[in-house]
């Protein structure tokens, strides 16, 4: 065998290793990278030349305008989380559908899909959910598997519903592999891939998977029913007059709002994903802003639709003015669009004071920025392994290896798909997108596979491993917050019947991509 593809599979069989014994990412990324490219060096098989591409990377890196959605949209996740307003919807969505028989696991999959698309964060999600949902599902007579495994499985729609930073990276990782795959194929005026196709692209299976959860939670509710009883007409949960429906429409109103105004923005072509990252941003500021004082929250009200209408006038006039040719209506948009501006900047200012005087704006931001510097930094580091592994020309063995293979393309992908959901089990959904991605998706690309249907069938498969016991990333977060009553294998069990319900969805997609081709076909074709 090649020196250089046994250096190649030392490499990236050491950076496992380490990763698994608990090391940290980014720096066992890099320090590996740059200890077999010495030891290439010493053995006459690298050029140390490659090492000085990563200030170039890094720039790449830093003036990457797609991935300034990464950090806006953690903040968005964070703050509706430390402001409680996934609570307020876990509650009214229990008390609005607990009286039917499964209502609970229903509404724990409706609310697990609402914060995916306002959160994107899988950990967050299973968490929040696992220590407001869990309790309350077991002490209304729910099965402690069919309860953990509901929280679990909702909890890991964050991978696949769109906006989430899955997807953001993902996206961001396919387009340069995509435009690296055209090159190759001698085609020098490559065809774009952005985020916003993405996101197009994993809308629809992301809402056939909620069905099919709920479907899931129907079927148990009409054969086991001992397993999802309905609860009990007790006064608490009685509330079913106008001041609960008011509540209860109150609570989930801002959120669904919110989600239309960031989702519906990228899908409208108004926005860029980064754009309408920072309008998820400043709604879940107003949001928060509201929930701390919501009899004192005209103002706040008033902001929050003033951004739905400037993006409404931005779908239908183009605001930015021409010199001296610009007709009446263009200044009366452009003049209203002032007015609403000022309207949102005065909700953002007594928005910004309630979350200060309840000191929650610093627990946001040194959350956000944990995250965000994570991610960056694992970037880094990702850069510098890639760099070494193609100095030893792994991608050109990685091509040769998967081309070879009997079975064509259908080999390739399952292949691919195998290491992936292995991997996993032991690696983030960062340390996989930043390493494995840019090695075989432009392998893959160049053996003419879609490069969305293999974004969201990449996004879904990781989903389903993070959601596989025994090492599933879902299962550890909710292991850490479940009641003590619940065992390990309890929540392995209820699982289950998800895992095969997820790989139903991945064949269902293998069998149809035009499921996730169809609709940025209709959306951004011109």
């Amino acid at each position: 065998m090649d020196l250089n593809i046994i250096l190649d599979l030392s490499m990236f069989a050491t950076a496992c290793l380490l990763l698994m014994a608990g090391y940290p990412v980014a720096f066992t990324l890099a320090g590996t990278a740059l200890i077999f490219a010495f030891i290439g060096y010493g053995l006459g098989e690298f050029d140390l030349d490659f090492i000085g591409y990563i200030p170039q990377r890094i720039f790449g890196t830093m003036t990457n305008e797609v991935l300034l959605a990464v950090p806006l949209f953690v903040f968005m996740g964070v703050m509706l989380e430390r402001s409680k307003v996934a609570e307020d919807l876990l509650d009214s969505m229990g008390q609005l559908m607990g009286r039917l028989r499964g209502g609970l696991g229903i509404s724990v999959t409706i609310v697990g899909a609402l914060l995916a698309a306002s959160t994107g964060i899988v950990g967050a999600t299973v968490v929040t959910m696992g220590l407001l949902s869990l309790p309350t599902m077991l002490r209304r007579g729910y099965n402690p598997s069919l309860a953990s495994g509901s929280i679990a499985a909702a909890g890991t729609l964050g991978q696949i519903i769109p906006p989430s930073i899955v997807l953001v990276l993902l996206g961001d990782q396919l387009s340069s592999a995509y435009q690296q795959a055209q090159l190759e194929m001698g085609i020098f005026s490559p065809e774009p891939l952005s985020v916003g196709d993405l996101f197009a692209g994993a809308l629809i299976p992301g809402l056939g998977l909620v069905g099919l959860y709920i479907l899931y939670q129907l079927f148990v509710a009409l054969f086991l029913p001992h397993m999802s009883p309905a609860i009990s007409r007790d006064q608490s949960l009685n509330d079913t007059g106008n001041g609960f429906l008011l509540r209860a429409f109150g609570a989930l109103l801002p959120p669904i709002l919110l989600i239309i105004a960031v989702l519906g923005s990228i899908l409208a072509g108004i926005a860029t994903p980064t754009e309408a990252s920072a309008v998820g941003a400043v709604g879940a500021l107003l949001l928060a802003g509201y929930k701390l004082a919501p009899d004192r929250g005209r103002l706040i009200v008033w902001a929050g639709l003033s951004i739905i209408a400037l993006l409404l006038l931005a779908s239908q006039i183009d605001l930015r003015l021409h010199g001296e040719n610009n007709d009446f209506l263009t200044l009366f948009a452009f003049g209203a669009a002032i007015l609403l501006c000022l309207f949102i900047f005065a909700g953002l200012i007594l928005s910004l004071r309630r979350v200060i005087q309840h000191n929650i704006l610093s627990d946001v931001m040194q959350s956000t920025t944990k995250i965000s510097s994570m991610v960056f930094v694992i970037l880094i580091g990702a850069a510098l392994f890639s760099l070494v592994f193609k100095g030893f020309e792994g991608d050109e063995f990685i091509y040769d290896f998967l081309s070879d293979l009997p079975g064509g393309k259908a080999s390739a992908l399952i292949l691919v798909m195998l290491v992936m959901f292995f991997l996993g089990f032991f690696l983030d959904f960062i340390e996989i997108t930043f390493v494995v991605v840019p090695i075989v998706a432009p392998v893959l690309l160049q053996m003419d596979i879609h490069p969305i249907w293999l974004g969201v069938m990449m996004a879904m498969n990781l989903q389903t491993s993070f959601l596989t016991p025994p090492f599933g990333f879902a299962l550890f977060y909710l292991r850490g917050v479940a009641p003590k009553g619940v065992t390990t294998w309890q929540i392995y069990k209820g699982v289950l019947p998800f895992v095969a319900i997820q790989i139903a969805a991945l064949y269902i997609l293998w069998t149809f991509p035009s499921l996730t081709t169809w609709l940025p076909q209709v959306i951004f074709s011109p």
